[in-house]
């Protein structure tokens, strides 16, 4: 729910926390603005910023500025740190935040993610925002970017899911040879997501990764969280409950040995938590290619 995505976020201050990742569809940026104030006092700039997305349906070039300056007034900021292209598909504009035809199906824009980086290149330009980046971007598609005639600024971030199930070796080791940073979403295999299965495997549960939390006596949630630190990944984990929260940040007093690293990265079952099934049929469709 909005309301608790906001107060979750507030809750982390204390532990430090002073940047936030949000997207369209997790909480509005007035909510986040508004909650802020109500519960801190302050405004939402003692957050040092944060990370806002693109959402599809604002891809076209011309609703690129137009959206991002939306982003700006309900969060009555002055620029974003960070911009990301949420998903490289551009969805037919319109109130549907997911368009679909009569037969069910996603509706694409003509629109490509070439032509929406060069408006939000035109947002750093414009000092709206100070970087840029991707979020759910194959190596193929990252290739395809850097080698745009006339790129003006390379991606900072590719923000993927990522997790021992999930573990993206060799699109983390191209993101980090090509000089942008690897953000791990979902890290913890957000169990409480909607449309989650019974039968689906929970990283939370899995014997391995708790065997290795017993003997550092930490949880699975710490163990998962280091994992992506030694890997030199930013990982963004989820909580709504402030235990959990103040917890996730108890991950600075251990370390994994390579064995247990070695261990963790061998239960990779190329297992997706968001498959964003809604896509599958879209030219651009991320996760056909091995990485």
């Amino acid at each position: 729910m909005p309301g608790q995505a906001a107060s979750s976020a507030v809750s982390t201050f204390p532990w430090g926390r002073r940047h936030l990742t949000c997207s369209l569809r997790a909480v509005s940026a007035r909510t986040m603005a508004n909650f802020v104030e109500l519960s801190t006092k302050a405004k939402v700039p003692i957050l040092g910023l944060g990370t806002w997305k693109l959402w599809p349906t604002f891809m076209e070039k011309h609703l690129v500025r137009e959206s991002c300056q939306k982003t700006l007034k309900d969060l009555r900021l002055d620029y974003l740190d960070l911009y990301l292209i949420h998903f490289l598909q551009a969805l037919q504009p319109g109130e549907d935040l997911i368009p679909k035809d009569d037969k069910g199906d996603t509706i694409s824009s003509k629109t490509t993610f070439l032509d929406t980086w060069e408006a939000v290149e035109e947002l750093v330009d414009e000092g709206l925002v100070k970087n840029i980046g991707i979020s759910n971007f194959n190596h193929f598609q990252i290739e395809r970017l850097l080698n745009k005639p006339g790129l003006k600024y390379k991606p900072v971030i590719n923000q993927v899911e990522c997790h021992p199930y999930l573990t993206q070796e060799k699109l983390i080791q191209y993101c980090q040879s090509k000089g942008i940073s690897a953000t791990a979403y979902s890290p913890l295999g957000c169990p409480n997501r909607s449309g989650a299965k019974p039968e689906d495997p929970s990283l939370l549960e899995d014997p391995k990764i708790n065997e290795i939390a017993a003997k550092h006596k930490k949880s699975a949630a710490q163990v998962l969280i280091r994992f992506h630190i030694q890997r030199h990944v930013i990982v963004i984990p989820k909580s709504v409950t402030f235990a959990r929260i103040a917890e996730n940040f108890q991950v600075f007093d251990f370390k994994l040995s390579d064995e247990e690293m070695a261990t963790l990265l061998s239960l990779n079952r190329d297992w997706r938590y968001y498959p964003f099934h809604w896509l599958k049929s879209l030219e651009e469709y991320p996760f056909y290619a091995e990485y």
